[in-house]
């Protein structure tokens, strides 16, 4: 389960849709202080809406951070399912499709 968020979504959501449609951009550091938000909280949001817009290369955007999120936990648990599998064939005995000695099979 996720951590529960400090900020509301609303309050995100409109924070960032503020800061996008102002003109000039507002100071970032006045407008969190006006919203009652962390400086880089704000910042944050706007970078990952600028990266949800296709306006930004260096951040995944949150589709993709979500897919990469669901691949690593599905990672995790291929790895634990191998290794319980791994240490049941440990224990298990030899196959019986195997010619082992005593069988005639030389």
């Amino acid at each position: 389960m996720p951590a529960p968020r400090k900020y509301p979504l609303e309050l995100r959501e409109r924070a960032v849709r503020m800061y996008r449609t102002a003109e000039p951009k507002p100071v970032i550091r006045r407008m969190a202080e006006e919203l009652g938000v962390h400086h880089e909280a704000l910042r944050n949001w706007i970078r990952q809406a600028e990266a949800d817009a296709g306006e930004r290369d260096d951040l995944l955007t949150t589709a993709e951070r979500e897919e990469l999120a669901a691949l690593r936990k599905e990672n995790a648990q291929l790895k634990r399912a191998n290794e319980v599998l791994r240490t049941a064939s440990a224990f298990s005995r030899p196959s019986s499709t195997r010619p082992g000695p005593g069988d005639g099979a030389r």
